[in-house]
């Protein structure tokens, strides 16, 4: 179940593979890390009960979900303004070019998507033996899901890199940006709309 959800293209897909176009190996495998960061945190949230706050909490859910949808929508706008003109400025540059600035957007992304936490309360807690202690079963059946995302992350990432020399024209890069700005702000507004 899990390897599906991982290799169904959705937005963390996207932002691996636009950030790994774009800024390079290390930023991306810093977004790499970051998502998988938050699976883990989702998977112990899931197991101590706290994703089934959000099940049952409907204004629990609401607040992460617009947190998630605003955060997205801006980073998408982000996306779409900051490539207009051909040549960017040296600060954005430098923020393209960073593990940190990777890592803390993946986190982020994972962490603001309720979506994620729902899957998690849904699937999870059937798979964690009676008597077993919650947390660690929890990260440890999230762990499945990071070594597959972690894997798949490292083909994108492969395929990206090989494509790289094509893909990083200008033109192509500002296409990237306004398509991956597209698809995330779809996303967020998905994420806002959706009950």
């Amino acid at each position: 179940m899990v390897a599906l959800l991982t290799l169904t293209p959705g937005l963390d897909t996207a932002l691996i593979l636009r950030t790994s176009l774009l800024g390079g190996r290390r930023p991306a495998w810093g977004v790499t890390s970051g998502i998988q960061l938050g699976t883990l945190c989702w998977g112990v949230l899931t197991a101590a009960g706290l994703s089934a706050l959000l099940a049952a909490s409907q204004l629990a859910y609401d607040v992460l979900r617009w947190a998630g949808a605003a955060y997205l929508v801006w980073m998408g706008v982000r996306m779409l303004l900051t490539r207009r003109l051909e040549q960017l400025d040296e600060d954005h540059r430098q923020e393209e070019l960073r593990f940190g600035e990777g890592l803390r957007r993946g986190l982020l992304t994972n962490l603001l998507n309720p979506k994620v936490g729902a899957f998690y309360v849904a699937m999870l807690p059937q798979f964690i033996p009676e008597g077993a202690p919650h947390a660690l079963m929890g990260l440890a059946l999230a762990g499945v899901h990071v070594v597959e995302g972690l894997v798949w992350s490292a083909l994108l990432i492969g395929f990206a890199s090989w494509m790289g020399g094509i893909l990083r024209s200008p033109a192509v890069r500002r296409l990237l940006d306004r398509l991956t700005g597209l698809v995330i702000v779809g996303f967020g507004v998905r994420l806002a709309v959706s009950e």
